[in-house]
């Protein structure tokens, strides 16, 4: 399904607003949040992902147009969810990045190399 660019400017907007964004896990929301196990190849001072460094690069993807897909979640119910898959670097698993927007915030639900095949 395609997304909405008003949906995508929204995501991205918060994205970008430290106060704004939500990754910490609960059983109503559910969270795999792990930049600090994924490599950074643009990193200069960082080996690895930082929260920043991971919202960054989330909000800058979405306003790249990167592909961003739909996905219904289980928790809460009802809810969309927001999935991108990107290429970090050739040799190494894609990125798995899973969003949902929220009144006034964006919940970072996944940040960790797709364990896809």
């Amino acid at each position: 399904m395609t997304v909405d660019d008003s949906i995508r400017h929204q995501l991205a907007v918060l994205a970008r607003r430290p106060r704004d964004r939500v990754t910490v896990f609960s059983r109503s929301r559910p969270t795999d949040w792990r930049p600090g196990q994924v490599r950074n190849p643009w990193g200069l001072l960082d080996r690895y992902f930082t929260d920043a460094a991971a919202w960054e690069l989330i909000a800058s993807k979405l306003e790249e147009g990167h592909e961003l897909t739909t996905v219904q979640l289980r928790e809460p119910p009802d809810r969309t969810g927001y999935v991108m898959m990107i290429e970090l670097e050739a040799g190494t698993p894609l990125l798995y990045v899973k969003l949902e927007l929220g009144a006034g915030k964006i919940f970072g639900r996944s940040f960790h190399y797709s364990e896809a095949s």
